[in-house]
């Protein structure tokens, strides 16, 4: 489990401007609270990651505004009681992986950029998460040596959903994704098991999620 947040008076008061901003996931809202976001971004950058903006990390990646990442976790609607299984697509700085760490039993993360693989591992380590598994590669392969997967999450937008993921989705699972309709806003779209759709509205689109690349988080 990873340690408290440095300052709590700040992460209670970015928690409650969420909650204002219609979040509503207690278990999403309570992973926001424990993991420090500062630990993810330049240490320049620090004052502003309790803020509700979206902050630059390396190779030429950011970490979405927190509304819109307490909004993709709380569309996978994954649930501690259920000890979910995870695999995020676009690991990015570790940030979104290590919420879902607090919230599933195990989550396996996958990222283009070497670089912000093994940064992320050595941010795991300080937080003391352990029950994450990084790989460097394309994430849209997903990760089938361990599939099935309860609940599967992209994090940048798609106008169509690989195969190969949606056939590592547990039965009674779910895959969520940013997904960018044609002529349209850009929606949260969540694709159960038996193929029944749902698309929510998302505060802020976020950037295309390209074959090989991990686009944010």
């Amino acid at each position: 489990m990873a340690d408290l947040i440095a300052d709590p008076f700040r992460a209670a008061r970015l928690i409650l401007l969420l909650r204002r901003q219609g979040i509503r996931d207690d278990a999403v809202l309570a992973a926001m609270e424990t993991i420090d976001r500062a630990v993810f971004v330049d240490p320049k950058l620090a004052e502003l990651a309790y803020e509700d903006t979206a902050l630059p990390i390396p190779c030429g990646q950011m970490i979405p505004k927190p509304v819109v990442v307490a909004q993709l976790l709380g569309a996978l609607q994954a649930s501690p009681g259920k000890e979910d299984r995870i695999l995020i697509v676009g690991a990015g700085a570790g940030y979104m992986t290590a919420l879902l760490a607090q919230i599933g039993r195990h989550v396996w993360a996958v990222e283009r950029y070497q670089q912000l693989v093994v940064a992320a591992r050595a941010r795991m380590l300080e937080l003391k998460v352990e029950n994450v598994n990084f790989r460097h590669g394309d994430g849209l392969d997903g990760w089938p040596e361990h599939s099935p997967f309860e609940r599967i999450l992209l994090t940048g937008a798609v106008s169509g959903i690989p195969e190969k993921l949606l056939q590592q989705v547990a039965r009674g699972g779910a895959l969520v994704a940013p997904f960018n309709q044609t002529g349209q806003d850009q929606v949260i779209r969540r694709i159960e098991s038996d193929g029944s759709v749902q698309d929510f509205p998302i505060l802020e689109p976020l950037p295309v999620l390209r074959s090989g690349i991990s686009a944010a988080l």
